[in-house]
């Protein structure tokens, strides 16, 4: 896979931010910030692996979200986070019917990051994204993404400059998805180094 610099870079920087998480998390496990930070940098990493790999990464930052929110039930970076997930997910899956009920899960919690923080356009702007993605889904489909999604996970093709064409063809188009799904991710997960490490508020 050819990486520009500035994909080099980003993995790196992710890279890191999953190791401090993962080392935070260890010496502090109830943390829904570094949870979602963990997570957050898990979905960016996870644009850059091979199919299969992506969704092992995305399954892990959906478990890491959940545990952030039963920390933090209202913690709307962590519920955006969530829908994000859930969007990368269905896009990676073939199956209309198995995506519909991710996109379903996307549209539930980016409503419900939005209802915690009504001015966030982030928030809003996903909502609206969320109800046109399993249109977009129908037809990445329809042209063929989902045979290089199988192909992918199936093994060698005969050829090897074919298979390295589709390959190169599925990971530009792989991109091109999780651009505007992940990007904003980054973002949140960037801002969240910013702030301090702060114990999550006691129950009530």
């Amino acid at each position: 896979m050819d990486l520009q610099q500035s994909d080099f870079d980003r993995i790196l920087f992710f890279e890191h931010a999953r190791k401090t998480a993962e080392a935070t998390h260890a010496k502090n496990p109830p943390d829904a910030d570094n949870l979602t930070r963990w997570a957050g940098a898990l979905l960016e990493i996870s644009q850059f692996q091979n199919v299969q790999e992506s969704k092992n990464m995305i399954q892990d930052a959906i478990s890491k979200l959940e545990e952030a929110l039963l920390l933090n039930p209202k913690k709307h970076e962590a519920l955006w986070c969530l829908g994000n997930a859930h969007t990368s997910h269905a896009f990676l899956t073939p199956d209309p019917e198995e995506a519909k009920g991710y996109f379903e899960s996307a549209a539930h919690y980016f409503q419900q990051a939005a209802a915690e923080e009504p001015g966030n356009d982030i928030y809003q702007k996903s909502l609206e994204v969320a109800a046109k993605a399993p249109e977009l889904h129908v037809e990445i489909h329809k042209h063929g993404f989902g045979q290089q999604v199988m192909g992918a996970a199936d093994g060698p093709s005969t050829s090897s400059g074919a298979k390295a064409a589709k390959k190169k063809k599925s990971s530009d188009l792989k991109y091109d998805i999780f651009g505007w799904i992940i990007l904003a991710v980054g973002i949140v997960a960037w801002a969240g180094f910013g702030k301090p490490n702060v114990p999550p508020p006691p129950p009530q």
